[in-house]
């Protein structure tokens, strides 16, 4: 699993470059966790995982309190998710998630980044079969042992541990994110996440190459460019 993380996270250090797209997401994803979870962090472990990520990611606290207030007030726009799943250059696999207020201009959006790219969207659970739905939680250490036996205390259901470099890495179905991460917080004082995410993982890898990895790069930056898109997941590997 470590390996198709550390494609999944080169794959978006491009994207990661645009601090106010980040901002953007951050502040719409924070907005709708807490207008569904509830506003305080204490009582919401979801939103409280988000803010510690947004917070890594640099998001100025100004975002993170306007997008809990504005969930606090009640008022402001009606996000709903929405996840596409098709076929992109090379015929690679791709999961699109969204947060979006009009469902039908977010579609039109998401199906044309796939036309353009002479690429097929698909039916739901066309591709989403092919990767694991996994959170994804990292910190520096070497107790892999204590780390697995406070997980299995809490009754979480781990789908792979690894410790590698000093860090340790929990692999667990993303239903198990909170859990998960409070259980390693009270196991560990003052334990900080290296990496704290909820990820769609590829269980294979599909090579890009020749003249498919100019459309590949060109169907990524056209959904990156979609306010509405929050991630984009795939199994593409680039040929060097």
């Amino acid at each position: 699993m470590g390996r198709a993380y550390q494609n999944r996270k080169d794959s978006m250090a491009k994207t990661a470059a645009a601090k106010t797209k980040v901002y953007s997401k951050y502040g719409r994803e924070i907005y709708v966790c807490a207008k569904s979870g509830g506003p305080d962090p204490d009582a919401n472990l979801s939103l409280r995982g988000l803010i510690d990520r947004a917070k890594k990611d640099q998001v100025p606290a100004h975002v993170i309190e306007k997008a809990i207030e504005k969930a606090r007030g009640g008022a402001g726009e009606d996000f709903s998710p929405a996840r596409y799943e098709g076929f992109g250059p090379g015929n690679c696999m791709a999961i699109v998630d969204c947060l979006t207020d009009n469902p039908n201009r977010t579609f039109g959006d998401v199906r044309l980044a796939f036309t353009k790219t002479k690429c097929k969207i698909g039916t739901q659970g066309s591709v989403s079969h092919m990767f694991d739905h996994c959170a994804i939680l990292g910190f520096k250490g070497d107790d892999e042992e204590a780390a697995l036996e406070a997980l299995m205390m809490a009754d979480v259901d781990v789908t792979d541990i690894e410790q590698e470099d000093g860090m340790i890495t929990v692999f667990a179905p993303h239903t198990e994110y909170a859990k998960a991460r409070q259980a390693l917080q009270e196991a560990f004082e003052g334990l900080e996440f290296e990496v704290d995410e909820i990820q769609f993982l590829p269980q294979t890898t599909t090579t890009i190459e020749g003249d498919d990895i100019e459309l590949f790069e060109k169907f990524m930056d056209m959904l990156n460019d979609l306010d509405d898109v929050q991630n984009v997941y795939h199994n593409a590997v680039i040929e060097d």
